[in-house]
């Protein structure tokens, strides 16, 4: 079985920093589409960035140039690094890999953006 487990988050002021990582014993990585969402309290589930298995990236128009996301495919590991936070990005914030072999999701980790 496939497990993503993530760490990062936690509680910083509006302008400051967190980095987010993904991992998993597994590789399955390489090759796949890993993405990081987000969920707010009363909202629906959003896609926040994506990378693809060849490594392009894209994210939600509202963390551009804030947000950047990477892999490291020898340490099965993914990052989302979220600069200048805002207290509208509060949320939990999931993994995502879609491999050939299945659709897995991490638990979430908690990110607070407040004074």
């Amino acid at each position: 079985q496939v497990q993503l487990v993530e760490s990062g988050g936690g509680l910083v002021q509006p302008g400051g920093s967190l980095r987010l990582s993904c991992t998993t014993s597994r590789s399955i990585f390489s090759g796949s589409a890993l993405a990081w969402y987000r969920q707010a309290p009363g909202k629906e589930r959003e896609l926040v960035a994506r990378i693809s298995a060849l490594g392009s990236t894209n994210y939600q128009d509202s963390v551009k140039g804030r947000f950047g996301v990477s892999r490291d495919l020898l340490k099965n590991t993914m990052y989302l690094q979220m600069n200048n936070l805002k207290a509208d990005d509060t949320a939990v914030y999931y993994c995502n890999v879609v491999s050939p072999r299945g659709q897995y999701w991490g638990q979430g980790t908690q990110v607070t953006v407040s004074s």
